[in-house]
């Protein structure tokens, strides 16, 4: 492997032979469609970003210094989940966390360098991927929940509750919000024919997550949705395309609350909707309620330099933390409590300052930012650092970062601004 430094601006098309990128592009594809399907481990999602990675690998990638940041921060971050868990390996369940860990690392940094080059292209097969995939987890989870499907309803849902092809009803409606944001881009700014189809992914994205009743994801999908629709009137290029993302927004959000009124009507869907969106839920109150063992969690980090160590912290508390940050310092000590929020919330400056840079992939920009800056929010309340998709937005930004640096250096290119890299290709 042939290994050469340059600096300067970079491309964001790809220079591989046409068989080649059209077999990248394609595992874009599938690995954002199979992420919906986790159920099962080692999940789909993990055979295919690791056959993609060795794809990608052995036909050229770039590795560029605007990585370094990334890189380092997710070494220096599962450095100290290991360092904390040594005395606990003999656990087979520590040990597949810590691996989980650095494998989840693995393909934040794969997928970021993946989206750097051919960017829109390959973004764009991505977008596709997601929402196929979120389609067919929502419809997994509807299907479940009403009964559609012999045998389903044990299998589709957990307590009452639609989890399709997930474990968790919350995971699935934390991971159903990216789709639903992609799709809705579509139907607010696609033609006819593509905003009828978007419209049905959408409404079957959006019924997943309704019946998922994960508090967090409906308050989620609303405040991503506006913050995204927020961004794209103020990106929009003209004012005809402003009009119209307003006109159907509002007609979206007409369909949505029709929607929910004649499911409402339903009395199982009612009753239940009316027990998670409650705010005094039993597990949150109290000195050892979730927000009570923030504090006194947090307290006791301040005194363990290294950590109690992965999946410990149930052992002094009833329930585990139900927050990454606070996570990260009981499963990583210092060393990782500290570069684990440095990590996300250097994702966030950074996907700020290059959001109304106008580049062919900002519409993808605009809804990967703003469904990451929800999970980032939602960090705060449930233990997002192993959920796949979290790590797939992380990568992504970063990639979409770079490549947006890049198209602004080429702009300036006279003026000298670049952007240095460090170059992968295989041999002849």
């Amino acid at each position: 492997m042939a290994m050469t430094a340059a600096a300067g601006d970079f491309s964001s098309r790809s220079i591989a032979p046409p068989g080649v990128v059209a077999l990248q592009r394609a595992l874009l594809w599938l690995a954002g469609a199979s992420g919906a399907i986790v159920f099962i481990e080692p999940s789909p999602y993990e055979v295919v970003t690791l056959a993609s990675a060795a794809v990608f690998i052995a036909t050229g990638m770039r590795l560029r210094l605007v990585f370094l940041p990334l890189l380092l921060l997710l070494f220096l971050v599962n450095l100290g989940y290991t360092i904390s868990a040594v005395p606990l390996l003999d656990d087979s369940k520590i040990a597949t966390w810590i691996a989980t860990s650095w494998y989840m690392a693995f393909t934040a940094l794969f997928l970021a360098l993946a989206t750097s080059d051919d960017t829109a292209a390959r973004l764009d097969m991505l977008r596709r991927g997601l929402v196929i995939g979120g389609a067919i987890a929502a419809l997994a989870g509807v299907a479940g929940y009403f009964h559609l499907v012999p045998g389903g309803y044990d299998l589709l849902t957990l307590y009452g509750r639609a989890r399709g092809t997930f474990k968790d009803p919350n995971v699935l409606g934390a991971f159903l919000i990216l789709p639903a944001l992609l799709a809705l881009q579509n139907v607010v700014t696609a033609r006819l024919a593509a905003t009828l189809r978007a419209s049905f992914a959408f409404g079957i994205i959006a019924l997943g997550i309704l019946l998922a009743f994960s508090r967090a994801a409906w308050g989620g999908l609303v405040l991503t949705a506006a913050f995204m629709l927020v961004l794209m009137v103020l990106t929009s290029t003209s004012p005809r395309e402003r009009s119209r993302i307003i006109v159907m927004t509002l007609a979206a959000a007409a369909a949505g609350a029709v929607l929910i009124g004649v499911l409402l009507s339903i009395d199982s869907i009612a009753d239940m909707f009316k027990q998670r969106a409650s705010f005094d839920q039993s597990y949150d109150e109290g000195r050892f309620g979730r927000f009570g063992r923030h504090i006194l969690g947090a307290d006791m980090a301040l005194d363990l330099p290294f950590g109690i160590g992965p999946l410990q912290f149930h052992n002094y508390f009833p329930e585990d933390t139900h927050n990454s940050y606070l996570n990260a310092f009981m499963s990583g000590g210092w060393l990782s409590g500290i570069c684990y929020p440095a990590l996300v919330f250097t994702t966030v400056i950074l996907g700020f300052r290059y959001l109304f840079v106008r580049v062919p992939w900002q519409r993808t920009y605009i809804a990967v930012f703003s469904a990451f800056l929800g999970t980032v929010g939602e960090s705060f309340i449930i233990d997002t650092d192993h959920w796949r998709h979290f790590f797939l937005m992380l990568g992504a930004m970063w990639g979409m970062i770079a490549a947006t640096r890049a198209h602004q250096a080429g702009a300036s290119r006279s003026a000298g601004i670049g952007s240095p890299l460090l170059s992968i290709n295989p041999p002849p």
